[in-house]
Order: C-alpha cells, then structure tokens, then sequence
C-alpha cells in the first residue's frame, strides 16, 4: 500500500494582510499588546506591519499560542517597534504599510509652498480642541483642507490653502477637504473628501483618514462623502477627475486607464 503525505497545505490568499485594532491591553517600552480582527489576508508570527515600523512578535487565541489568523478570526497579538505607541483602536495596521502620495501639481506652486505655514498636527484630542479653539467662527462655515502627513497624523488648514503647502512640500498618506459640524460640546466630520489636485489620491487612501480622525478624537462617518477618482492621461500627462466612469481625457480625448499606474 502507498504511503499517504501529510495533506497538501492550502494556498495563502493573496495581497497584504491587514488587521483591525478592537482593543489595547498595554503599552510598555518595546511595544503592545492588543486584541487584533484579522480583516484581510494571513496574519503571521514575525510579519512586518506598517512600512517595517512595527513586527508582530506572538500571537494567542483563547489564551493558546497560535502561529497564524485569517478572515474574520481575532487574537490576542504582541506587537513591538517605535510606534506602537500611537496604535489606536479601530486603526488598520497592514503588511504592505499605508501607501503614499507624492505631489504631482505644478511646480511653481511646490516652490512657493516652501514659504508657506504648515497644516497643525494632530496628535490627539487635546490636540484638535486646542486647534479648534483658536479657529475664528466664519472658518467653519467652509471645508477645511487637510492631509493625512507620513507619520499617520492629520493635518488640517484653511481651505484656500493648497495641500503641498500644509503638507510641508512632503508626501502623504491622503488629502482633501473635510468639513466639521457641531457634536454637544465638540465637533464631527460631516463632510470629508480625497478632493486634492495636488496629490490626486486614491479612494483607498480613507482607511489612512479614518485612523487619522480616530486618532484625533473627532467622530466620523464611515467611508468618504466624495469619493474621487483621479487619472493621468498618457497622451498629454494631464491629471483627470473621472466622472460617471468616463475614462476619457478632457483634455485631448485620449482614453484614460481604468487602473492607476504604480507610483
């Protein structure tokens, strides 16, 4: 009789994976502990989250150590790097780290940005309301502009600011406008776009924003209010808004591509 293997291991799923904070146990010096949903891909002991910043060192269900959790499964994870710290609840941590956005609007407004004040960070709740404090009355009657910087913290400035110039001329994890409205004694978002000419970033850029605001204590709603969608045209290498799927350049009529070349 022929020996029967070990059966054959099933593929692992493709694309990053990506989890979901639900709780934070405790933060020390090396990094935390938390309760983690696996919303995406295979979750593994030794994998690097966030650009590298952060390595999930263990991981147990139900009090066992376990060595990887899928879709929807949650575990208990220990998750060390300099930036566990700033790990909030319902933040999405991925292997493939946030992506970025580099400026791609006219050059003569990058220079001049380079004279300009930069957005506020905000760090936390504190933050915000010290922020918010100091803002005139007439400024919330219009969206303000904002991004998303490298280090995850939003950034927010008057509307008629352009997004370089608050961004401090670096890259970004997202931009566009966000409008607030009275929360009790606080504010909320009421209105948040990736409207931004100046880095023209994906709709996917909203998990960076959502863990942004979260961060920042302010309430939200669950995905953009505007979603946008931005093309460069091949012909003419203009930036496009694409409207009702019309992958059409505007300027000289040449297709646009359905998928956003790599940056």
């Amino acid at each position: 009789m022929t020996a029967l293997g070990p059966p054959a291991a099933s593929p692992l799923p493709p694309g990053p994976a990506e989890l979901q904070i639900a709780d934070i146990l405790s933060v020390d010096a090396r990094g935390a502990v938390c309760v983690v949903r696996c919303v995406a891909g295979v979750a593994r002991a030794g994998q690097a989250y966030e650009g590298g910043r952060l390595v999930l060192e263990s991981m147990d269900q139900y009090g066992r150590p376990v060595d990887r959790v899928d879709p929807p499964h949650s575990a208990k994870v220990r998750l060390n790097g300099a930036g566990a710290d700033r790990i909030r609840e319902r933040t999405i941590l991925s292997t493939d780290g946030p992506r970025r956005f580099g400026y791609v609007g006219p050059r003569a407004i990058w220079h001049a940005a380079g004279d300009a004040p930069e957005g506020r960070v905000i760090r936390s709740s504190d933050d915000f309301r010290e922020w918010a404090g100091a803002r005139e009355p007439a400024e919330w009657a219009e969206p303000f502009t904002y991004v998303v910087d490298d280090e995850g913290f939003l950034r927010p400035a008057a509307r008629r600011g352009e997004h370089v110039a608050c961004a401090g001329r670096a890259a970004v994890r997202a931009a566009g406008e966000v409008a607030f409205g009275r929360d009790g004694d606080g504010w909320e978002v009421v209105e948040v776009s990736n409207q931004s000419t100046g880095y023209c970033p994906d709709p996917d850029c909203w998990p960076s924003v959502a863990a942004a605001l979260d961060r920042a204590g302010i309430p939200r709603p669950a995905r953009f209010t505007q979603e946008i969608v931005f093309r460069r045209c091949a012909g003419c290498a203009e930036f496009n808004i694409v409207r009702e799927d019309h992958f059409v350049c505007v300027f000289c009529g040449e297709d646009l591509p359905v998928r956003r070349a790599p940056a």
